[in-house]
């Protein structure tokens, strides 16, 4: 991969067993190809692009260089000069956090490596991660566009709104490559409902969305922060699971589990032997032994044991 002015490149080694992955997530913002995972973020005013990839040894490189925005240039900051130290430290943690990098798994392996349902699906999958996000404002926004929907819709909505909204610039790293951003959080601020909608979300979903995103524009909540949660609760449409998935994917809290999952739903009925979908409580009780790594556990079980929920007769809904 060739270098670039203005760049920072660090090495890791992980803690744990690890892998980078190998999907996208489906919204069209990772570009994934060849080993490689690029991913554009804004950081510091600036928006850097960052590459990263796995030697065979194991370690990981990342690489983080300035990226030429290629939309609504106007929403630019330019008080930073581009390239800078800060900015590419930034974009680095950033990404580094997404991808789990740095996550030492052996306190939660020691715990449950002799349990009879989560030990094989450690053992299996050594190297598995809950799927993070670089920002805990994109875990929130993705979290209400979910609600309710199946996951190949919500990320046609995602997709959707990326391509609307989100900023897009040229990849440093793949010629002939346009990386994209999620819409910030004031990008969604300023739509109306009937925008929301036109991408195919729903009334409710759509008021929840910008009510948050006006919270979050204007400095009241900080996603990265579960003190900003209560607020966040207090707008109509976002409940415990959003919260949830917040808390999981967007700051890395190994004990938040999103109960309310379809996904969870379906396999605690399936594992539970309950002959249909699990109540949300009923999953809550399911998971409630591996505390305080409730929701790394439910993301290990459902990588696992997912492929029950196919075999079988189709679990009705819970009464």
């Amino acid at each position: 991969m060739p270098a670039a002015k203005a760049t920072l490149e660090i090495e890791i080694r992980p803690a744990w067993p690890y892998r980078l992955p190998r999907g996208s997530g489906g919204d069209g913002v990772a570009y994934v190809r060849g080993g490689v995972v690029i991913r554009l973020v804004r950081c510091e005013g600036e928006f850097l692009a960052v590459a990263a990839w796995q030697r065979r040894s194991g370690e990981v490189r990342m690489r983080a260089t300035p990226a030429a925005v290629a939309v609504d240039p106007a929403m630019r900051d330019e008080a930073q000069p581009r390239g800078s130290r800060t900015a590419l430290e930034r974009a680095l943690e950033r990404v580094r956090f997404a991808l789990a990098v740095d996550d030492d798994l052996s306190a939660f392996h020691t715990a449950f490596r002799r349990d009879p349902l989560l030990g094989p699906a450690i053992s299996a999958r050594p190297w598995h991660r809950p799927r993070r996000r670089p920002l805990a404002w994109e875990a929130l926004a993705w979290a209400v566009t979910k609600q309710l929907i199946d996951s190949p819709r919500a990320a046609a909505i995602q997709r959707r709104m990326v391509r609307r909204w989100g900023e897009a610039a040229a990849s440093p790293f793949a010629s002939g490559v346009v990386l994209r951003d999620v819409p910030s959080a004031a990008a969604i601020a300023d739509r109306a409902p009937a925008e929301l909608a036109a991408v195919d979300l729903s009334a409710g979903r759509a008021l929840a969305l910008i009510a948050a995103a006006r919270e979050v524009a204007a400095g009241r909540v900080d996603p990265a922060d579960a003190a900003g949660d209560a607020r966040l609760r207090r707008i109509r449409g976002i409940g415990p699971w959003t919260l949830q998935c917040l808390g999981l994917h967007g700051r890395g809290e190994p004990d938040s589990l999103p109960a309310g999952d379809l996904a969870y739903l379906k396999v605690v009925g399936r594992l539970a032997s309950l002959g249909r979908r699990a109540t949300v409580e009923e999953v809550e009780d399911f998971f409630a032994a591996y505390e305080p790594f409730r929701g790394l556990a439910g993301s290990f079980v459902v990588a696992h044991y997912h492929r029950l929920v196919g075999h079988g007769p189709p679990l009705r809904r819970a009464a």
